[in-house]
């Protein structure tokens, strides 16, 4: 299999030399975790304070990581990863709110971003978090079988509302639907109704996709069971896989209610669970379609390996390979540029409200080190190629 990850000129051939300067400013600090935490904590006190520091945070990390504060400002960044053959999928990267109103303006955006999919090939899937449009405690409590009052009753029920309209209007418009998952303790509610929904929007073909978090020892076994719903119920089975995003909170609660984490034991158990997933898949692949999220090139390798194997073309669109904008151009661009399918996460809304994902992703780069090195070495190898230019 020859290495073509490591080729930059096609990874960064979007980035300017000031884009690739800035980038190379934004990794360096990333790789240091005190000041990502010192970072944090002023950003935070900043925008809380109401200091004008949203032109700042726009021009750096915003404009690095994320689309643009609207689906329409987006667009340019869409057309012009597509050039290259990257697809995009629009996420509304709005977090941790827990009004009704803003689950439904939620909602509202997930119904704009499948009617934007419809009419562009540049963007092949929408994509909407559970927890966009229901709280977490709910979800929690319903996942855990306690009993709720009639107000959580109804308000259940509205969450059970918005997935069916956001599934069947993804179904209707033809275009393929990623639900994100998230913390275990509320994942089972929602697993749930994402079963609901691939048993009657994916009878043809996968239309409603789910996520499988593989740093849980559990997933595996989780899919092979809704495997053997599938075959008795005749439904596709459409999954994404990554390995994971909440590995400190979810160490922290189980440590704090006393059961055990949920949390695979070593960074290899986790490679190991991942690469099992896609190979079982793959195995399957008559009645699956998986959408490979990751930032690891020895499982991107792995499963380029898998296609060429089982004479699947790279074009076939049952797989997928993701990774989140601002990261892993070499992979992306790469995969791109040799014919396989690959869609950017492209992360869009309003600068104050889209800053809790950006500090998850800063948190994220700076836990795995071996990430923001890799990042790092690739663009110096890029910037010092430009000038023997």
């Amino acid at each position: 299999m020859d290495k073509i990850f490591n080729n930059t000129q096609i990874a960064f051939s979007l980035k300017s030399d000031t884009e690739l300067d800035r980038a190379y400013f934004l990794f360096k600090l990333i790789a240091n975790e005190p000041l990502v935490r010192i970072g944090t904590a002023v950003t935070n006190f900043a925008l809380k304070a109401h200091l004008p520091v949203e032109g700042l945070i726009r021009a750096t990390v915003f404009d690095h990581f994320c689309g643009g504060i609207n689906e329409m400002d987006c667009l340019s960044v869409v057309d012009k990863m597509y050039t290259k053959g990257v697809s995009s999928v629009l996420d509304y990267s709005v977090e941790g709110k827990e009004e009704e109103a803003q689950f439904d303006l939620a909602l509202n955006m997930t119904l704009k971003t499948i009617e934007f999919a419809k009419e562009r090939k540049a963007i092949p899937f929408a994509v909407f978090k559970p927890t966009g449009l229901g709280r977490l405690d709910l979800y929690t409590k319903v996942g855990e079988k306690q009993s709720l009052s009639a107000e959580e009753q109804t308000e259940w029920n509205k969450v059970k509302e918005r997935f069916e309209l956001v599934c069947k209007t993804a179904h209707d418009n033809d275009v393929a639907l990623l639900i994100d998952a998230e913390e275990s303790w509320m994942q089972d509610a929602a697993d749930d109704l994402v079963e609901e929904m691939m048993r009657k929007y994916n009878k043809e073909k996968v239309i409603v996709f789910s996520t499988l978090q593989m740093y849980r020892w559990d997933r595996l076994d989780y899919l092979k069971q809704l495997h053997e719903k599938a075959k008795t119920e005749g439904f596709y089975i459409g999954m994404k896989l990554v390995r994971g995003a909440y590995m400190e909170k979810e160490h922290e609660r189980a440590k704090e209610k006393g059961y055990p984490t949920p949390i695979c034991a070593s960074k290899q158990a986790t490679d190991d669970n991942y690469n099992a997933a896609v190979d079982y898949m793959m195995h399957h692949i008559e009645k699956m379609a998986i959408f490979a999220g990751t930032h690891n090139e020895e499982s991107s390798y792995k499963l380029l390996e898998m296609l060429a194997t089982n004479g699947i073309d790279k074009s076939d669109t049952r797989v997928w390979f993701g990774q989140l904008y601002g990261m892993s151009d070499n992979i992306s661009y790469n995969l791109a540029a040799n014919g396989y399918n690959v869609a950017k996460y492209l992360p869009f809304g309003p600068v104050r409200d889209v800053m809790p994902y950006l500090i998850r992703r800063a948190e994220e780069n700076t836990s795995v080190a071996g990430q923001t090195s890799r990042e790092l070495n690739l663009i110096k190898t890029e910037r010092d190629r430009r000038k023997l230019k």
